[in-house]
């Protein structure tokens, strides 16, 4: 990393544009604005709200975002053509803080049978459309889609071309979650020591390896200084890299990668839950950070034991956090003694955290299925109606 680079990275999500183009993510506008409420809230700094151009609803959500959101940074994606763009700039007119991002294919295998035409035509359509789109915002992002597999000459040039006509942002995605950390990461170096001061360079990777958040990783130690990512890592095929994990990763290892977001962190779990219940599906339970067992331990090990007694030491009262579910009365420790952030809190004297303990092994060694955050609510609030009995005989 160049020494006077900032470290402060920035988070552009397209949970409502990426994300929402996956099977089984398709959104209302209704429920559009409400994720996009909980997204200003969680501090995204660049919010995709839609693809204007692609439908009436997209339309709409995206100026209905704008609308409630004025001074957010509300982006729109275009594609390098004058229609585009002019729907894109009507639907961010309410927007204090557009941002107009143009998007068309450089790889080979992309000019050849899907635009069917030669780098220059490229070239000239990127530099055309990006001079357009200044007309209308100050923001203009441009992407290279399949840059990851576009010839390291050929993205090179037309970066250097479109920040010339104007853009602030060169986005270079992993389009179809090809790219290895080390390769991504060497072509990221290139174009960033290539554009200097003039451009943020952005990374936008794609999960079909597993490898999007990896690859992510390598690009801001290039040099990248925006992510492109969504809640739950939603998106076409196997998905994009995931935003909790990545701002996770930067938050809980500094000593590794001494960058930071904007991002409040306490909001990541609430998000991912919303999103969730707006969508077909949620989260494997496995999946890190916002997973229902990804804060799980068995009570056997000796890592949750430490937890437990580190845990307990030396407070009259502490606050438990417990997880969003527990396989089994083996998952006790953890459930009712953790240091993980957590959505959910309840403040307990010792003797409500026992008999919690004790209502929580009951029932889950009848059930052996585990335990919902609304059921151990319920035995917190049962366990104080008890203690309040007793006390009053």
């Amino acid at each position: 990393m160049v020494a006077t680079m900032s470290d402060r990275v920035y988070i552009f999500d397209t949970t409502l544009r990426d994300g929402e183009q996956s099977p089984g993510c398709s959104m209302t506008v209704p429920e559009k604005l409400l994720m996009a409420r909980n997204l200003v809230e969680l501090g995204v700094d660049i919010l995709e709200a839609g693809f204007p151009i692609a439908s009436e609803g997209e339309y709409d959500a995206v100026t209905a975002i704008s609308k409630e959101h004025p001074a957010a940074r509300i982006a729109a994606l275009a594609r390098c053509c004058a229609p585009d763009v002019e729907r894109a700039a009507a639907a961010l007119s309410h927007a204090r803080q557009p941002r107009i991002h143009l998007v068309i294919a450089t790889s080979d295998i992309h000019l050849k049978y899907k635009l069917k035409k030669t780098q220059q035509q490229v070239l000239d359509d990127a530099f055309a459309a990006v001079e357009l789109a200044r007309r209308h915002v100050d923001d203009v992002e441009f992407s290279a889609e399949d840059g990851a597999r576009t010839q390291p000459e050929f993205l090179e040039k037309i970066a250097r071309a479109v920040v010339a006509a104007g853009a602030r942002t060169v986005n270079i995605p992993d389009t179809v979650g090809y790219a290895t950390p080390k390769e991504y990461g060497t072509l990221i170096s290139r174009i960033v020591t290539a554009l200097g001061d003039s451009a943020i360079v952005s990374t936008h990777c794609h999960d079909d390896l597993g490898l999007a958040v990896s690859n992510t990783l390598a690009a801001i130690e290039a040099g990248a200084r925006q992510i492109e990512c969504t809640i739950n890592g939603i998106g076409e095929r196997a998905g994009n890299c995931s935003l909790e994990e990545i701002v996770m990763i930067l938050k809980t290892r500094p000593d590794s990668y001494a960058y930071h977001t904007g991002i409040n962190t306490e909001h990541l779990y609430s998000t991912s839950q919303l999103l969730s219940s707006i969508i077909t599906f949620g989260p494997q339970p496995n999946k890190a950070i916002v997973g229902r067992n990804a804060f799980a331990h068995e009570a056997g090990s000796t890592k949750t034991d430490t937890q437990r007694k580190d845990h307990l030491r030396n407070h009259r009262s502490r606050s438990v956090e417990y997880p969003r579910a527990s396989s089994s009365s083996e998952n006790t420790a953890d459930a009712t003694h953790s240091d993980n952030e957590r959505r959910t809190r309840h403040d307990l004297t010792r003797e409500e955290l026992n008999d919690l303990y004790q209502r929580f092994t009951a029932v889950a060694d009848h059930r052996k299925k585990g335990l919902m955050d609304e059921e151990i609510s319920s035995l917190i609030q049962a366990s104080r109606e008890e203690m309040l009995k007793i006390a009053a005989q």
